[in-house]
């Protein structure tokens, strides 16, 4: 998924990546705005995971998605 949909289909998947990664409050997500790189800082902030597997997750996330 580009990042054009990403960021264009945000209030559609803020609900579901919430659903998701519970761990990440209505604040952090109104913060992200669509951003994909600032969502996978927010996931391996919250989680304590390294980039690659915050990447890893939010690609299977995207899979389902599209």
């Amino acid at each position: 998924m580009n990042k054009d949909i990403f960021e264009g289909n945000w209030k559609q998947f803020k609900g579901e990546i919430q659903e998701t990664w519970g761990k990440l409050t209505d604040d952090q997500l109104d913060q992200i705005e669509g951003n994909r790189t600032k969502l996978l800082g927010a996931i391996q902030e919250q989680y304590g995971v390294s980039k690659d597997e915050a990447e890893k997750q939010l690609k299977e996330f995207e899979k389902k998605a599209a």
